[in-house]
């Protein structure tokens, strides 16, 4: 019989000072309030003081495009309240229904992005048909993240950060509208500030773990790749071309 020994001169080093996912909770939950306030600081005037039903928006379809992505923001605080408290079985069944909400915004934002088109609407000064690109590739990126979350719900770690980064892609109208004249009505600042909630993951990864997840870089990644390289498609003749289609459809 062979046994075993341990010999000392070689032994088993534990992992020691690193908070590991014991602050998760705190984290998302902390990061979910900060992005509710992110998106209320936005659309404060505009909206959410504006009385949200009587607000003095421009369509309808931008009316159910606004509380699609309310709900969508207080669902996110929700839910990482309820896993804070241990509620993870009401956290799964509200989780189907953040899906099927996620599915609705994708629509309506294609919807309301259209409709602003139509209208010539958006930042002053920029060309209505180069801003089309930004509201589509924002719901490229969101819905794509949204899938993959979903496919990883049973993988808490992954899911949790595809979702938090999959709600940052949706942040740049928010900042864009902050009465700050560094970003308010400039989508392209807004989109850099807005990767400073992804440098705060990335952060928290390491804090907690001394790695980044895996699911953070690529998706990190792919939401700074698709929002830096749709300016200089957005600029195309092509594109162009795509946009006044669109636009003669809306019409």
């Amino acid at each position: 019989m062979v046994t075993a020994v341990a010999h000392p001169s070689n032994p088993t080093k534990p992992s020691i000072g690193l908070p590991g996912r014991r602050y998760d909770h705190l984290f998302f939950s902390s990061m979910a309030l900060l992005i509710l306030a992110t998106v209320f600081v936005g659309f404060a005037r505009t909206y959410y003081l504006a009385g949200v039903f009587h607000a003095p928006l421009p369509s309808l379809i931008i009316h159910l495009h606004g509380a699609a992505f309310s709900c969508w923001i207080l669902l996110l605080v929700t839910q990482t309240s309820l896993v804070s408290a241990g509620r993870v079985d009401i956290h799964r069944r509200l989780g189907v229904v953040g899906f099927l909400l996620a599915c609705l915004m994708v629509i309506l934002g294609v919807l309301a992005a259209t409709d602003s088109l139509a209208r010539e609407a958006g930042p002053p000064g920029r060309d209505p048909k180069f801003f089309y690109i930004i509201p589509l590739t924002d719901m490229l990126v969101f819905a794509t993240l949204v899938f993959f979350a979903f496919r990883a719900r049973s993988n808490p770690p992954t899911h949790k950060r595809l979702i938090f980064v999959a709600t940052t892609a949706l942040l740049i109208a928010a900042i864009a509208r902050w009465p700050f004249a560094v970003v308010h009505r400039n989508p392209i600042r807004a989109a850099l500030l807005s990767y400073s909630f992804l440098i705060i993951l990335v952060a928290y990864d390491l804090w907690s773990t001394r790695k980044v997840y895996r699911a953070t870089l690529w998706a990190g990644a792919f939401l700074i790749f698709v929002q830096q390289v749709r300016i200089p498609i957005g600029k195309t003749a092509a594109w162009h071309a795509f946009a006044s289609w669109a636009q003669s459809i809306a019409r």
